[in-house]
């Protein structure tokens, strides 16, 4: 059996689901999921300049982030950080891609900047002072479990807390052909090496054989949530977000690299 990490808070944002508070409801049953577009909120923190620059994954990143972090009670300043997106900011590509099949291929250090895939974790710095270390992951498909893994082996290595924060944003036509996500979601955990005032719950990842051995990604038993579930990468870990709202013992298996799952097992904090 894996050494357990601590949640001691979580944030949430995507289609219908406004913040973790709402979304835990749903996930227990005690709310009907109705599906909306991602409400993206102004980033805080950041100066009015960085502000005006960022894009739909700065401003979910840090949304989330900021949400499980108010819920820890900890400061953000001092927290390491993982960041996992399956693609980052689409709609920053879609410009460059527009300027460079234009007649002038001129693409502004601004536009350039936002492209690279550690653009949110450089804008988390700014807006919250921190100085500890982060990591950008990417992993297709299988990144929320990419970076769980990381932030999990952060954790049990330093023994010193580190956030996830895990979001994928939508594309413009006619990318979205290509890469078909149709909204913006985004989750952040406060991860622990012990357990404390605020602890939440326990979970215990390991990687598992996919179909073959039976470890088929858990489904969502409502439609519109499963329909969720398989369009946007990071919402891939709304199986988990379902045990942990639920506050039962409970196992989800969830999407990695094939032919690879990640079996966590999730118990709450008594």
């Amino acid at each position: 059996m894996t050494a357990p990490v601590f949640i001691e808070g979580i944030g949430l944002l995507g289609p219908g689901l406004a913040d973790w508070q709402q979304g835990a409801a749903i996930l227990r049953g005690q709310a009907s999921y109705a599906p909306a577009a991602t409400a993206l909120p102004v980033p805080e923190g950041l100066p009015s300049a960085e502000r005006r620059r960022t894009g739909p994954a700065v401003k979910l990143a840090l949304a989330v982030g900021r949400q499980a972090i108010a819920a820890s009670g900890r400061d953000a300043a001092t927290l390491a950080t993982v960041f996992s997106a399956s693609g980052a900011d689409g709609h920053n590509y879609h410009a460059i891609c527009e300027s460079l099949a234009g007649d002038d291929p001129t693409i502004s250090p601004t536009r350039f900047h936002n492209s690279v895939h550690n653009a949110p974790a450089g804008y988390w710095s700014i807006a919250t002072g921190a100085m500890a270390p982060s990591n950008a992951m990417c992993a297709h498909d299988g990144s929320f479990a990419a970076g769980l893994l990381d932030a999990y082996s952060q954790v049990l290595a330093s023994r010193a807390p580190c956030v996830l924060i895990a979001y994928d944003t939508g594309y413009p036509e006619p990318l979205r052909s290509a890469r078909p996500i149709p909204d913006a979601f985004g989750l952040a955990l406060v991860l622990t090496a012990e357990p404390g005032p605020a602890t939440l719950a326990s979970l215990r990842p390991s990687l598992v054989m996919g179909d073959s051995e039976g470890e088929a990604p858990t489904p969502m038993a409502d439609a519109a949530l499963e329909t969720l579930r398989a369009a946007i990468p990071a919402a891939r870990a709304l199986p988990l977000l379902q045990a942990l709202a639920r506050e039962d013992d409970a196992t989800a298996v969830l999407d990695y690299l094939d032919p690879l799952r990640l079996r966590v097992e999730v118990a709450p904090w008594r």
